[in-house]
């Protein structure tokens, strides 16, 4: 397991050093990938969850007090403290 895990770390510290151009060729590749093995529209489905996803971390998971008024107004008030 610890083989694994400096495999691992070495693997992200590389990724560090990608220029935006390699980024932009490994994305693309994916979702290129990802519509011939899954087809166009569960492909644009992931993509949508996962641009929802990063929005509302960004927006709402950042500040513990946003979070919160976000789950007021999908839950009851109160129903998480």
């Amino acid at each position: 397991m610890p083989e694994y895990k400096s495999w691992l770390k070495q693997l992200l510290e590389g990724a560090k050093n990608f220029g935006p151009g390699a980024t932009g060729a490994l994305v693309g590749f994916l979702i290129g990938l990802l519509w011939m093995v899954l087809g166009l529209w569960k492909t644009l489905f992931i993509l949508l969850m996962t641009f929802a996803g990063y929005f509302l971390a960004v927006r709402h998971f950042s500040d513990k007090e946003s979070f919160r008024k976000f789950l007021d107004k999908i839950f009851p008030p109160g129903f998480f403290r």
